[in-house]
């Protein structure tokens, strides 16, 4: 790599490692690993490994497949997976209720498999409860709550089919069968998405409301794609299990190995569009309970990209500002809908919610590991030039240059944009505005950069 190619962030994969023997993924190995993650978490060290002319080739795909299992482990993955005992399933619950908060409704619970169920004891269940929204007055899992495989319910249902079913009106099915430990005999409507990575499947998420009630398409969506992440990262660890027991192998054969470095490639990738996926949904999902008539987040975080890409910044801090543009109103995901659609004066108690929650943000990223690189970029993007702005009063150079980039894309997005309570401004209205506030609100050279893109 030159300098020039180092200084603007080109990938440490952009080079041409030499083929070995007759081996072509070699080189799809050292360039595909993994599209949004892997280039965020592999070192320069790491790719000179994988560059290193080892002359034995089983030993050379042994050190690939460590190091790729290094990265990929529990810590570095969104992953519901590796859970041995009842108070590390606690986890489901978290997930579970943090759900029902995102998408506005009154239960959530996600059963697996029984191979995701270790140290549970589900007996003959097919699929065992481990999270839920519902509080329990003793340890839910004593109960061992699930279906069998032979259960005719909507929920095996969507087990097996791999297929969203979503019903109004539970009353006018005959295969809702009510679990009275989850309050399900006050269920009105049901939706039930399952846990999976293409045919591989693993459990399923159930949204419950005592209310007829279907998820909006964008609520929906997110779960969906959840499923799917959930589904990809727990296969994925499932396969670097397998691929551990073959590098501590002496017999292992090269095909053997080979077979592992593909599985584990292929889903590496996989993950990462499922990533994207999740990030990109999400984002719809926030602007929906934000009551935009337009896509906010994501117009947002187009503008940024593009002002990124004037101003001359590099590969991976121009997608990390554009994920944080997509993310920078995270927070309102948690808030009920009634605070965006609420036209009258707000309480105090509502006010604080709204201006706190970047805040909520941030802390729902931090436990998104893959997301963690945008956190500084959404936290002070409400900061100001002058320093009169939030969390904590940053002034001028010392605001990190995304967070920067992402204020401005973010006003002038919103205020070209219609919402429930004014009228879109006009192009020239909106940087009349901003042209006034440089300096002050902004970043004087963001600016300039917004009126060379816009203009």
């Amino acid at each position: 790599m030159t300098d020039k190619e180092e200084e603007l962030g080109a990938s440490i994969f952009g080079r041409t490692i030499e083929f070995i023997e007759d081996d072509p993924l070699e080189e799809f190995f050292a360039l595909n690993i993994g599209d949004f993650v892997s280039e965020y978490l592999i070192s320069e060290d790491l790719a000179n490994k994988i560059g290193k002319d080892v002359k034995n080739k089983t030993e050379r795909l042994r050190s690939q497949l460590k190091e790729l299992i290094s990265i990929y482990s529990l810590d570095n993955t969104l992953c519901v997976l590796g859970f041995s005992s009842q108070d590390e399933y606690v986890v489901y619950n978290a997930i579970a209720k943090t759900l029902t908060q995102i998408l506005d409704v009154d239960a959530c619970h996600i059963y697996l498999t029984q191979d995701y169920t270790k140290g549970l004891n589900l007996e003959d269940k097919l699929l065992g409860l481990v999270g839920s929204s519902i509080k329990f007055d003793e340890d839910m899992y004593n109960k061992k709550l699930g279906y069998t495989g032979d259960d005719n319910s909507v929920v095996i249902d969507a087990f097996k089919t791999l297929e969203t079913i979503q019903i109004k009106d539970v009353s006018q099915i005959d295969n809702f069968i009510p679990q009275k430990e989850l309050k399900e005999d006050e269920v009105k409507s049901i939706s039930v998405f399952p846990i999976h990575n293409n045919a591989y499947v693993v459990g399923v998420i159930v949204i419950e409301n005592y209310k007829e009630k279907l998820l909006k398409k964008a609520y929906s969506q997110l779960v969906e794609t959840i499923g799917c992440l959930f589904g990809t990262s727990m296969h994925l660890q499932q396969i670097i299990e397998q691929t551990e027991l073959c590098i501590a192998d002496d017999l292992i054969s090269e095909k053997v190995l080979q077979h592992q470095r593909a599985e584990l490639t292929a889903l590496i990738g996989d993950l990462g569009t499922q990533q994207q996926a999740f990030v990109e949904k999400l984002a719809k999902a926030v602007d929906e309970k934000g009551q935009y008539k337009v896509a906010h987040s994501q117009n947002t975080a187009d503008l940024a990209k593009k002002l990124c890409k004037h101003i001359g910044l590099n590969e991976k801090t121009t997608d990390l500002v554009y994920y944080a543009g997509l993310l920078q109103n995270i927070g309102k995901i948690t808030l009920p809908e009634s605070l965006f659609t609420n036209q009258g004066k707000l309480s105090k108690d509502e006010w604080e919610k709204l201006q706190n929650h970047p805040n909520v943000g941030v802390n729902l990223l931090m436990n998104i590991n893959f997301l963690s690189e945008v956190i500084p970029y959404i936290h002070y993007h409400k900061e100001r030039w002058n320093g009169c702005g939030e969390p904590e009063g940053l002034k001028g150079n010392s605001i990190p240059f995304g967070s920067r980039i992402i204020a401005v894309a973010d006003a002038y997005t919103a205020m070209t944009s219609d919402r429930s309570y004014r009228k879109a401004m006009t192009k020239e209205e909106a940087l009349n505005i901003i042209k006034e506030e440089s300096g002050t609100k902004w970043d004087p050279d963001v600016v300039n950069a917004l009126f060379e893109v816009i203009g």
